[in-house]
């Protein structure tokens, strides 16, 4: 699987020493402003509109096709799964 640039560095040790301290004499409220905060930086109001459209979307799409084109897509993500994996790769499980 390749390295995805979305994945989370750990935290330096004396980095996460340093910001424990200063939440704790109540220097930092939040260490979201530093960076460590599970949004990463975007907008919460913006997080859950994004979130909302991506739980409608799929069983909206799901409802909309038929068994034919479904099975027509199945078939076809199938046949890209062992292309790739005659190619050298891992066969899918």
């Amino acid at each position: 699987m390749p390295n995805r640039s979305s994945k989370t560095r750990e935290v330096d040790p004396n980095v996460r020493g340093f910001l424990t301290v200063m939440r704790a004499t109540g220097q930092v409220e939040d260490d979201a402003l530093i960076g460590g905060g599970s949004l990463n930086g975007k907008n919460p109001a913006a997080v859950a509109l994004g979130r909302l459209g991506g739980r409608k979307g799929g069983p909206a799409r799901a409802a909309s096709l038929s068994a034919a084109k479904r099975k027509a897509i199945a078939k076809r993500a199938a046949r890209a799964r062992w292309a790739s994996a005659s190619k050298g790769k891992a066969r899918p499980r």
